[in-house]
């Protein structure tokens, strides 16, 4: 593989820690990269790297960790926002091969049509790193690894609060679901796993869903409608806290209290999340941890230098309720 020669690094360059984190999967085979380099000893890695936007509170931690975590690597990033356009990513993606980065790595703003120019990648030497969300690709030799969250973990955990939180309902339990961006994997497995586990209990009913692209200002649009439509809501299940944090908007402006009236799950637990929740807002949130930059860059070296890794890296993560969130928010870092 190719890449930009620059002077010789100072030898034992010291890697990042690892945020605390669980590998899914084996070892996969990796084939070693072309040039030989790990950022330790023969030059700098330069690292092409695709976000999906800045969305949400979370991406925009994640961003911030992605960006802090390459400069501390000393690895030379070469940054793009989608916009949450997959056309943007995709050329973005070409541009990073034209470029001959040493390493791509993406959070894929949806899970399908990636093949052809990951096949690109392929071909012209890249390996490729999948960050936050997965793609529904069959052929995974088209990435080395997906470091991120298991979402359809996330969503089940929201379904069995909301199970043990409605155990002893007698009468039909009506839920509305704000989803993610359509055809996203965090959207299409939070929904999965939520689904899973209220099906155990025919009196949790999902009664409406839609998109609320993962957004403050669409979630409260759409939690408007839902209100105008439903005659009754017992529950908001929303895909992040954002969507969650605009729709508590709309439940107060159609005069009713979120998290009294209306009970609120929500995944991400970002700091504004978190105050709402430690406000008795929203009821329950399920973690993704955004701060993935320093796993990434230990990731990015190892593939650099060819070095097998697992082909999936799952990020721990934990449930907050009221309680838990006071606790915690002093020091929340997102």
């Amino acid at each position: 593989m190719k890449f930009k020669k620059v002077a010789a690094a100072a030898a034992g360059i010291v890697s990042l820690a690892l945020l605390t984190a669980c590998g899914g999967g084996d070892g996969g085979g990796n084939q070693p990269a072309s040039g030989g380099s790990t950022g330790s000893g023969g030059g700098q890695i330069t690292l092409g790297f695709s976000q999906v936007g800045a969305e949400s509170g979370w991406r925009t931690a994640n961003t911030k960790s992605v960006q802090d975590a390459a400069k501390a690597a000393g690895i030379d990033l070469k940054f793009s926002d989608a916009q949450q356009k997959q056309e943007n990513q995709i050329r973005a993606i070409r541009s990073f091969i034209q470029q001959k980065v040493k390493v791509i790595a993406f959070s894929p703003v949806v899970e399908s049509g990636w093949d052809t120019v990951l096949k690109e990648a392929k071909t012209a030497n890249i390996p490729v790193i999948l960050t936050d969300r997965a793609i529904d690709s069959p052929d995974k030799s088209l990435y080395k690894s997906f470091l991120g969250s298991d979402f359809v973990k996330e969503g089940r955990k929201a379904g069995e609060w909301v199970t043990k939180e409605f155990a002893s309902a007698t009468g039909d339990v009506n839920i509305v679901e704000l989803q993610g961006t359509t055809g996203s994997a965090p959207a299409n497995d939070r929904k999965q796993g939520f689904a899973e586990v209220i099906a155990a209990n025919p009196k949790l009913k999902v009664v409406a869903s839609q998109t609320g692209e993962f957004t403050r200002a669409k979630g409260k649009e759409v939690m408007e409608a839902f209100l105008k439509s439903q005659s009754k809501i017992d529950v908001l299940y929303a895909h992040n806290d954002d969507m969650a944090l605009g729709a508590i908007e709309a439940i107060q402006g159609a005069g009713k209290k979120p998290g009294t009236d209306i009970k609120i799950v929500s995944i991400d637990a970002v700091k504004d999340g978190m105050q709402a929740l430690a406000d008795g807002k929203i009821n329950y949130i399920v973690e993704c941890n955004p701060l993935l930059g320093p796993q990434l860059m230990d990731l990015v070296k190892k593939v650099a230098a060819g070095e097998q890794v697992p082909q999936r890296i799952e990020t721990e993560e934990t449930e907050f309720d009221q309680a838990k969130a006071k606790e915690v928010l002093p020091q929340r870092q997102y």
